[in-house]
């Protein structure tokens, strides 16, 4: 038994298990949701949907007429007329959705958090497109012409599902070598020699190229 190999058996581990961490962040409700891809905040669509003189919905000319006041305050009950939610938040394995409380909308007093209502199933290659989930939830007779959904939005989601597809197999690679790796080291407090050590570190060697080219694409987005 090699004594000295307990320190990079246990820092393997770490490494194993908070790689594991950033696969699974958000895959539920309250579980890391800090480490999402992609925020997509559509609180503010009630500020462009109370002009509703070009829009043939009757739903929103009824909301539209119904609503006075400061716009500002009266934001989050036009969003959830329509059955949206504040934000949508993008995973690597699904997406979480919910509302701002207090309000989606800072000042002096109050700082606005995310309160997470419900998630998706998790999927390997997950792929969000929040146009296909915001229209699914949309209330019959209103669509995404009708809150002036912009089409630039089409790239941006592109862009994101290259990235998160990207993302998740270089993390299934980084946590298979980190295991591999992590296997090695355990066998090199057991057994000791020359050729676990280098079989160890080639493994070590592997993991901390993919989770280098993690952190780079990540920097990059």
């Amino acid at each position: 038994m090699r004594p000295t190999a307990i320190f990079p058996l246990l820092c393997t581990l770490v490494a194993l298990i908070l790689s594991l961490l950033c696969i699974f962040a958000g895959s539920k409700r309250g579980y890391i949701e800090q480490g999402d891809i992609l925020t997509l905040n559509v609180s503010m669509l009630g500020r462009v949907t109370l002009n509703t003189s070009k829009t043939s919905s009757s739903l929103l000319n009824s909301i539209g007429n119904s609503i006075e006041g400061d716009v500002n305050e009266l934001i989050g009950d036009v969003a959830r007329k329509f059955n949206i939610h504040d934000f949508y938040s993008a995973h690597l394995l699904d997406y979480c959705e919910g509302y701002y409380t207090p309000s989606a909308f800072a000042n002096a007093t109050v700082e606005p958090h995310k309160n997470v209502t419900q998630c998706s199933k998790r999927t390997a290659l997950f792929h969000f497109d929040p146009s296909s989930v915001i229209q699914k939830e949309l209330k019959p007779g209103i669509t995404l012409d009708d809150l002036h959904w912009p089409s630039a939005i089409k790239n941006v989601v592109r862009a994101v599902e290259i990235a998160s597809k990207v993302m998740f197999v270089l993390y299934c690679i980084g946590v298979a070598a980190t295991g591999l790796a992590l296997l090695g080291a355990f066998l090199g407090v057991l057994s000791g020699g020359r050729l676990a050590a280098l079989s160890n570190n080639m493994l070590a060697f592997v993991s901390e190229v993919f989770s280098c080219l993690l952190d780079v694409r990540s920097w990059q987005e």
